[in-house]
């Protein structure tokens, strides 16, 4: 057992994959210099020890679960977090997407913070249900305004200060220090050195609604300079309606679709500017990986986009290929000097809300961990 002297933390999480290994690292990162040991627990994926390596956690324990496997009641997963928490003396929970959290308040008698990724995760009546029956032990986040406004809107009885916000943030100096520089990049990917070049990275899906990046591209490419280059990283099922609708619009020659790019992130310099067409983005980390890199930032005005890109980027609505289109001539028209101070202004603004110790602040300042924290 764990003394008192040394309280510990749960972090619950559903799986490593895509971007939710660094969402361990920011969360476990949030009690550095607290006098808090963190145990992370990840419900599925196989034990990798590089996984592990990169959680920022004193231990990392793997459940080993198959998706399957945790589909209906999840007795299974409900037995083995219960017996972690009985050999642990844990202080609070803190869980990742709606499964953890479920398991989580079933398996311990712990508080849990509930942390949401996407819209939508109460709409079911079930689950609503669920978190009414649990609400004196959980309480919840938001990625993003936009996140936390849809939970509000599901569970209205909740008081506001049991539903807040807290964003995602960047390791900013260590993505820096990764960072390949514009030759290497382009000479990565297969591109012209000298093109302009509007970037995009996501899944070919609805959601992303390359759609419209497409056609605003077409619509943008008369006043873009001679040689300008639309390039995707990503893959899915749209890939090959997508290839169709460069076709249809004339602008197949200008396109290319690179697939799944290893570690994209490192490759942004690669871009002169980083459009994102999202319907509803609950967030967009690419968008901070964009900024990080320097690239002006070009987003749709809606979900959690809207509050990473206003004010140092350009928003335009959503499905507007018109407005697109206008943003990325307006993109292409910088100089060098307005260049310079456009990435300036997106790296003060990473300082002072998505970097490590800004979050970190506002965690610790959340009125249901000031709560935990007065009750410990």
């Amino acid at each position: 057992m764990t003394s008192r002297s040394e309280p510990r933390v749960l972090q619950f999480c559903h799986g490593y994959d895509g971007p939710f290994l660094d969402c361990a690292r920011q969360y476990a990162s949030l009690f550095q210099g607290r006098g808090y040991k963190v145990t992370t627990v990840f419900l599925t994926g196989a034990a990798d020890p590089r996984v592990a390596a990169g959680c920022a956690s004193d231990e990392v324990l793997f459940l080993t679960f198959s998706s399957k496997a945790v589909r209906g009641l999840k007795l299974d997963a409900i037995r083995a977090l219960r017996k972690i928490a009985a050999e642990r003396d844990f202080s609070f929970c803190i869980a990742h997407r709606f499964k953890p959290i479920y398991v989580a308040l079933l398996a311990t008698d712990l508080p849990v913070i509930g942390v949401h990724h996407a819209f939508g995760d109460y709409q079911r009546a079930g689950r609503r249900l669920f978190a009414n029956l649990h609400r004196k032990r959980l309480s919840l986040l938001g990625v993003s305004d936009a996140v936390r406004d849809d939970m509000r809107r599901c569970l209205p009885q909740w008081p506001g200060e049991r539903i807040q916000t807290l964003y995602n943030r960047i390791d900013v100096a260590a993505l820096q220090a990764n960072l390949v520089s514009r030759e290497q990049a382009r000479q990565h990917l297969g591109l012209d050195s000298q093109a302009w070049i509007v970037g995009n990275v996501g899944r070919l899906h609805p959601d992303k609604d390359q759609v419209t990046l497409l056609r605003g591209f077409a619509k943008a490419l008369p006043g873009l300079p001679a040689g300008s280059r639309l390039v995707i990283l990503g893959e899915g099922r749209l890939e090959q309606a997508l290839r169709t609708q460069a076709a249809e619009l004339g602008i197949a020659a200008q396109v290319d679709l690179l697939g799944q790019v290893a570690d994209a992130r490192r490759y942004f310099q690669a871009f002169d500017v980083f459009a994102l067409s999202s319907d509803h983005e609950p967030f967009g980390m690419v968008l901070l990986e964009a900024m990080v890199a320097g690239v002006p930032v070009l987003a749709t005005a809606c979900g959690g986009a809207r509050e990473v890109v206003e004010g140092v980027g350009m928003l335009f609505p959503l499905g507007d290929a018109d407005q697109l289109g206008q943003g990325l001539r307006h993109m292409a028209a910088l100089d060098d000097i307005q260049r310079q101070a456009c990435a300036s202004h997106m790296l003060e603004r990473l300082d002072q809300r998505f970097s490590d110790e800004a979050v970190r602040a506002t965690f610790w300042q959340l009125p249901q961990v000031r709560a935990l924290v007065a009750e410990a």
